[in-house]
């Protein structure tokens, strides 16, 4: 069975604890400094992932591969993350995959857009709109940690004025206003593909919903995910006290033909 080492410039996940865990960048003859004491770099160098390291006054460390929502939970933020919970619903119904092609708006600081590059690479891209270029430059930082910057095109423009990009296969909207998209997002998609829209509130989904109707779009539907942790101990298994609730409604369609005159 193949392994994977630890090699200068790959990031690593050391993890010490489920509230503790640090996303780091291995780079030669450098420490990692953490409450736990320091850890050298050079100590990782060759290792397999998974494997454990040694703080300077013994504490043990595991040094994993990061997955994706540890890329997204570990970015740089400048304002409110799209949660694992709800990326994985807009993935599953907006039927993107591998070659897909992909306008989403807005680009925030690349939550949501590290994880649909993710999963459309290495042959699709995604065309990410934002009209704050300060954004886009904390995104462009994040996409890179994450290896994903070549899948991606950012673009500082104005969605609600208009999308570029012809025959795509989705339309994935966090923004304030996602109905003023929804006749772009007509004309770009791909027959037969969809769009999928987040908003935190229910005056939103109305909105939307209500220009989805009128610009010819079928199968609307709107759910709300919620996830509940569970402390798993022998004799006191139960529900975790605090939870994350509410975080936005998902609103889901797909392009039809317009109705004859």
């Amino acid at each position: 069975m193949s392994t994977q080492k630890i090699r200068e410039g790959d990031y690593v996940l050391l993890y010490l604890s489920r509230r503790k865990t640090y996303l780091v960048k291995v780079e030669k003859g450098k420490t990692f400094h953490t409450h736990k004491g320091f850890i050298k770099f050079d100590d990782i160098i060759g290792k397999e992932y998974g494997a454990r390291v040694s703080s300077n006054i013994g504490i043990e460390f595991a040094a994993l591969k990061p997955l994706l929502r540890d890329y997204i939970f570990k970015s740089t933020r400048k304002t409110q993350i799209t949660y694992p919970k709800d990326v994985a619903l807009i993935v599953m119904f907006s039927g993107i995959g591998p070659g897909s092609s992909i306008v989403e708006a807005g680009t925030g600081t690349g939550a949501l857009t590290t994880a649909l590059t993710h999963y459309v690479k290495p042959d699709g891209r995604v065309y990410s709109y934002e009209i704050r270029e300060e954004f886009l430059e904390t995104a462009k930082k994040n996409l890179r940690r994450a290896g994903l910057i070549d899948f991606v095109v950012l673009k500082n423009k104005d969605v609600t004025v208009g999308i570029d990009e012809n025959d795509v296969d989705a339309v994935i909207l966090d923004l304030a206003t996602p109905w003023l998209v929804v006749p772009h997002a007509y004309t770009a998609l791909k027959p037969c593909g969809t769009i999928v829209s987040f908003s935190p509130t229910m005056d939103q989904i109305v909105k939307t919903v209500e220009a989805l109707k009128d610009n010819s779009f079928v199968d609307i539907e709107t759910v709300e995910c919620l996830m509940r942790g569970m402390q798993t101990e022998r004799g006191r298994t139960r529900p975790h006290t605090l939870m994350t609730g509410h975080t936005g409604y998902i609103t889901f369609a797909r392009k039809a033909t317009k109705p004859k005159a």
